[in-house]
């Protein structure tokens, strides 16, 4: 056995500081200089012209098809909407079962046509869209969601999107989560559904993941933690080319701070812009709710900030763009700070 001399553990300890230190900066460093990025981003003017196309959406909760609301929450919408940029809305018509079905309209959404109709005649400009959707598992024996890699789940799924058509929805739209960057039985299942919905004179829209702010870095996240949070720019790219409309959920970010979560919003705009072709609306989510959890302060990431950070990202990389506009997420978590922050900063159609 060897003892060590009082000068040995003196340079074990010195070297000991020194690999801490190291590992410390190695750390500190990139996430120091990330979050600078972030808040130089959120400087800086937007152009006055960044503001809504009429071309937004909101997603309704399942209140609107199963009967719990009424004649007089559809006043309260248009009073609340109209004259907004709000063109689209996405109602919770599903969830989808685990093999891509959907129950029959009495009881997935008796209350359906009541509301296809009303929003018809109280507000014809808005379009009604069936939000489907379900979780995704992809382990084998992996229970409790769909199963994208099953051929019959996805022609199940089409067979649904013919449904709410034919039940006088105006659009489909799709989200389904986690959705893991380039997975190829998402693109087949595009590849199915939108010729499907466009046969019969429909709207295709999906929701998806944020895109890599890092190259590579949903690779590195699910490395490190299992999850996967975001998708590559190229795998947005190859979806929204696809679709009629693809909405970016740029929100639940675990950003602690409006400064951060707003120049990550912003960088995030610029990135999906980058990637989506003229032909397909892009927008981007708004956080209409305020639940606080590790993945999501509702201190920082408010409509406020995500309303400038659009704006400075539209500003900054395609100002001129037509197809573009903003998603509301959700209706019956929405207080009045949120739709004021939206209507003062982005979503108030000018007089003409």
């Amino acid at each position: 056995m060897t003892v060590m001399t009082a000068t040995a553990r003196k340079r074990w300890l010195r070297a000991g500081k020194w690999a801490a230190w190291l590992l410390a900066v190695l750390i500190v460093l990139p996430v120091a200089v990330a979050a600078t990025a972030l808040r130089v981003g959120y400087a800086g003017t937007a152009a006055p012209e960044a503001t809504t196309r009429g071309r937004d959406a909101l997603w309704l909760g399942h209140a609107w098809v199963d009967g719990r609301r009424d004649a007089s929450d559809l006043a309260a919408l248009r009073r609340r909407i109209g004259g907004t940029g709000i063109r689209d809305l996405y109602v919770h018509a599903g969830p989808l079962e685990h093999d891509g079905t959907l129950r029959p309209a009495r009881r997935a959404y008796p209350r359906a046509r009541w509301l296809i109709a009303a929003v018809h005649r109280e507000l014809p400009e808005v379009r009604v869209h069936a939000w489907l959707g379900d979780r995704l598992v992809y382990e084998p024996g992996e229970r409790g969601g769909l199963r994208l890699a099953d051929a019959g789940a996805r022609e199940a799924i089409v067979a649904s999107a013919r449904q709410v058509l034919a039940d006088g929805f105006a659009g489909v739209h799709l989200d389904v989560e986690p959705l893991h960057s380039d997975n190829p039985d998402y693109l087949r299942l595009l590849d199915r559904l939108v010729p499907a919905v466009h046969a019969r004179g429909g709207v295709f829209s999906v929701a998806v993941h944020q895109i890599d702010p890092l190259p590579r870095l949903h690779t590195v996240s699910n490395a490190v933690t299992g999850h996967r949070k975001w998708i590559s720019q190229r795998f947005f790219g190859q979806v929204a080319r696809r679709v009629d409309q693809i909405a970016l959920m740029s929100y639940d970010t675990a950003l602690p701070t409006e400064g951060l979560y707003g120049g990550y919003v912003a960088q995030q705009t610029r990135l999906a812009l980058e990637a989506t072709p003229e032909g397909t609306d892009l927008l981007m989510g708004l956080p209409f709710f305020h639940t606080d959890d590790m993945g999501h302060h509702a201190s920082a990431e408010t409509v406020r900030a995500a309303v400038r950070g659009i704006r400075l990202g539209l500003t900054r990389e395609d100002l001129g763009r037509k197809r573009f506009g903003t998603a509301l997420y959700v209706d019956f978590a929405a207080r009045e700070e949120d739709w004021s922050a939206y209507g003062s900063g982005w979503g108030q159609r000018k007089a003409s």
